[in-house]
Formats: structure tokens, sequence, C-alpha cells
């Protein structure tokens, strides 16, 4: 069973892993370099235990410590329980879900290592914006994607806000790092996917005349906001594929364009 232990000094050393959340420069420097996470809310802190994530501590106001009383009874991990607005002053912003949790991160595997046994994957380049990092890891495990490649300056699927955003499916979908960029899609390319890089070009192919479900491996190939894929990703790629737009609409969200794409590339596949 987890301590109890009741702080009201915000400087309080035991606190460190949840000061300042709302620096994401200060977080995506230090969460990875300290080997740990913020999931926020209890929905989200059972499914990273769930995944199997380790505790590192809890932070609670006290009306919550009844709600996550299971979570604290099984925890080994510390729980500090806070009034509101200590808990505002330590981490910068109201924590009006009452309860936070630092983890511990496990090892990413290997972009090899997923691809061996997936059929569907999204390949993100330069999205760097949580939000939509959380809103694409939701939509692909609810359509039944396999697995996410990340280049290398995507932001941290991890980060307090993607795994807000993505209500924990961050924890549903293997992710990994490519290495280089765009070289290491020369390593999806040889495990047998077809890369389909998603793009509002007028050139590229419409989605359903590409018919992506009845392909046997597809990657599909995500870019920024705004600037979406680069140059050198979209020469890379096998195909360019586009969503049809109506009343004079060029875009959608990359988000949007996520959930949309992700239908058509796993239409008619068995529900896990």
């Amino acid at each position: 069973m987890a301590d109890l232990v009741t702080i009201d000094d915000p400087d309080d050393p035991r606190l460190h892993d949840y000061t300042g959340l709302t620096d994401v420069e200060l977080r995506r420097r230090r969460e990875p370099a300290e080997g740990l996470f913020i999931a926020e809310g209890e929905k989200v802190i059972r499914r990273a235990g769930e995944a199997g994530y380790a505790m590192r501590s809890m932070l609670l106001s006290a009306k919550w410590v009844d709600t996550m009383r299971d979570i604290i009874d099984e925890a080994p991990a510390p729980v500090y329980v806070v009034d509101p607005a200590l808990a505002e002053r330590v981490t910068g912003y109201h924590v009006h879900r009452g309860a936070l949790a630092s983890m511990q991160r496990k090892p990413l595997p290997t972009a090899a290592g997923l691809l061996a046994t997936a059929r569907r994957v999204v390949v993100m380049e330069s999205v760097n914006d949580h939000t939509n990092i959380g809103a694409i890891f939701r939509s692909a495990a609810a359509l039944g994607m396999d697995a996410v490649l990340l280049s290398p300056d995507c932001a941290d699927p991890l980060y307090r806000r993607s795994v807000k955003v993505s209500m924990g499916a961050v924890f549903s979908v293997p992710y990994a790092r490519l290495d280089t960029w765009p070289a290491g899609l020369a390593t999806v390319g040889e495990a047998g996917f077809t890369l389909l890089a998603l793009t509002p070009d007028e050139r590229a192919e419409p989605l359903d005349a590409v018919a992506p479900h009845r392909m046997e491996r597809v990657a599909l190939m995500l870019g920024a906001e705004g600037s979406g894929l680069s140059r050198r990703a979209l020469a890379a790629s096998d195909t360019w594929v586009r969503i049809p737009m109506s009343h004079g609409v060029d875009s959608l969200n990359v988000g949007a364009a996520a959930a949309v794409a992700f239908y058509a590339v796993t239409a008619g596949r068995p529900s896990a």
C-alpha cells in the first residue's frame, strides 16, 4: 500500500516531478532525460498502469483519495495529498481533474521490431503540436492502426498534453522513432509496406481510388499542420493520396485528416 503524505509546502523537493508543467520547452527536455511522464486524470492514470508503466508517485487533492483508493492500495509509490491551490502553484495551472501521476517511461521498441508484425502503420513527419499528436494516436487506436513511426523531430507522445488529448490511447498503440529522415523510410519499404503520402496536392490520387484497405501492408505518411509532408518525404513515398474536398475547402486539420485516412486504410479489417 502506498504512503499517503500531506504536503503544504510548494517547494517541497518531493514534488519535483510536478513543477512547472506549463513550461513546454522545459518538459520536452526534462521528462525524457529523467525518464518520466505525467498522466493526468483518473482514466489516464488507470490506462497508464494497465499498459505496464510503473508509478513514481501521485499528486491528489483530498477529494480524489476515495476515488483513487484502489490504485493507492496497490501502488508501491508515495501519494502526495495537497490543497488544490497548492497544486496550482506547483504545476502552474489549475489541476481540474484533481489527480496527477508521475510515471516511469519504458524503453521504446525499434522501428524494425514494430514493422515485423504490423500491417497498418502511421508515419509522422515533423508533427510537433502535442494536441495533434494526441488526436492522431486516439484515432489510430480507435480505427485499428497497428503502430506509429515518428520522424526525429516529432513531438513527444508522452508529453502531458498529448496523453490527455489521446485519453490514454498513446499507451495502446506501440510507437518508435526513425533515427534518420527521410532515409529511415527505406526501412519501411524494405519491410514490405507501400508508402502512401497524404497530401492535398491535386496530382495525388483519391484515397478510395487507391483502395488502401486491399493492400497487404500500408504505411500512411502524415505531415505537420500547415506545411504538410516535405518534398523529400513525398519523393520517398510510393504513391501520393488525397481526401477529396468539397465547398472550396482545400484541406483538413491533420488530426481530422488522419481519422478519415485511417478508416480508408483499415476498412473491412476485423476489429481487435
